[in-house]
């Protein structure tokens, strides 16, 4: 099975090389630098990453469709997410990537095992509030819809690559996405280490999630014929 793993990064430059590191074990790596100012493209280079660098900060909703397409240009059966800072154990990419024989899409859970104890209060909220809105809009038996930590098999990738969301929403529209498509969801526990907390969803991301809500129950509303 050949792997890519896919990771976005801003300003990670503490933690890219260990990350690049591990995922290096089990497959190619490609590092979206997404404008970063400080040495985190370089540092993923030197670690062994095929670096693509954004211009300016795009979000990590771009830097993910930025990986999946150059991910794409070559040859791969699984694409691996996983964040640059060091939350996601790469000794875990092939539990993720073997389980896409058992389903198409799939998202690293901290709660199967209830393996967020360490994760913070308001973080366990707010993922637990998206977690609820995405079942009822997709059908899916999902628990945590937050993950960073997922893999999708390289034949459907394609079906995420366009959506219109270059923000921290990407990756909720991608489960949906996948439902309209029809595709196989799975989960798989992990496990995440939390450190100092710094978060780039702003006041104008919160915006942007509650219009993403409002659309996406208009569109359930729409096509129930309701």
């Amino acid at each position: 099975m050949r792997i890519v793993t896919v990771i976005p990064a801003f300003n990670e430059e503490r933690t890219v090389e260990s990350v690049v590191r591990g995922a290096l074990e089990h497959g190619d790596v490609i590092v979206v630098d997404d404008g970063s100012t400080d040495q985190t493209g370089k540092l993923a280079e030197m670690a062994g990453a095929r670096v693509v660098r954004h211009p300016e900060n795009m979000g990590k909703g771009a830097a993910l469709k930025t990986g999946i397409r150059e991910a794409l240009r070559g040859s791969c059966d699984v694409i691996v997410f996983m964040d640059a800072d060091g939350q996601h154990d790469p000794s875990l990419i092939p539990r993720l990537a073997g389980a896409v024989n058992g389903g198409d899409f799939i998202i690293g859970s901290r709660f199967i095992e209830k393996n967020h104890d360490n994760m913070p209060l308001h973080r366990q909220l707010s993922n637990r509030i998206t977690t609820w809105i995405l079942r009822l809009a997709t059908g899916y038996s999902i628990t945590d819809s937050q993950s960073g930590f997922r893999a999708i098999s390289a034949e459907y990738a394609h079906l995420i690559v366009d959506i219109p969301y270059d923000d921290y929403v990407y990756e909720s529209e991608a489960i949906c996405e996948t439902s309209r498509h029809r595709l196989r969801i799975a989960e798989v526990p992990v496990t995440c280490k939390y450190g100092d907390e710094k978060s780039y969803i702003g006041a104008a991301d919160v915006v942007q999630y509650i219009r993403f809500v409002i659309r996406l129950f208009l569109r359930r509303l729409s096509a129930t014929g309701t």
